[in-house]
């Protein structure tokens, strides 16, 4: 890519850094040159680490740089939810609603969630240390309720005394205990 190709992509858009470019071209190596697109979600992920979720003109970005249609990118922005489409809390927990944790409580933990936190789902805490969401199936229906917090830790058999300890310890661990 040349020098003007890249200030092209990053024009408007300074969080997507010549560093963040290189890490891009990375994940488009590992495939044919014909099929650089298989690469959006690895620079999905990029962003999202460096950046803490991904924008519209992020998505622009991604699109320019594997030569497909931004609404293709944005596809993938939208249909999975480990990509944060909004700045999030420091800790995204995600709460299992789909039919089997419904059937052992998820939806309870859910709303037990939106009343110890004082935000509904989908939002953030106005300190922003959580934000509260619901996911589909995220495959230990055995373990019902279930959650996962910042897209990587699985927390199992979440009754309510298992989601006050989690949230106050995540707040102890922040010194806001």
């Amino acid at each position: 890519m040349s020098t003007t190709e890249s200030k092209n992509l990053t024009a408007g858009t300074a969080a997507i850094t010549e560093a963040t470019l290189a890490r891009f071209a990375r994940e488009v190596a590992k495939y044919p040159s014909e099929q650089k697109q298989s690469a959006v979600m690895a620079c999905l992920a990029i962003v999202q680490q460096e950046q803490g979720w991904v924008s519209v003109q992020s998505e622009a970005v991604i699109a320019d740089y594997l030569g497909m249609a931004q609404i293709a990118v944005h596809e993938v922005t939208t249909f999975y939810n480990m990509y944060n489409q909004q700045p999030t809390g420091k800790y995204k927990l995600n709460v299992c609603t789909n039919l089997p944790c419904q059937l052992r409580d998820g939806q309870k933990a859910l709303h037990h969630l939106e009343k110890k936190l004082g935000v509904t789902m989908g939002e953030t805490t106005p300190d922003g240390l959580f934000t509260l969401q619901q996911c589909e199936c995220l495959g230990a229906c055995a373990d019902a309720p279930v959650m996962l917090v910042n897209d990587r830790t699985m927390c199992s058999f979440m009754d309510n005394d298992k989601l006050d300890q989690l949230v106050d310890g995540l707040k102890a661990a922040e010194g806001q205990a």
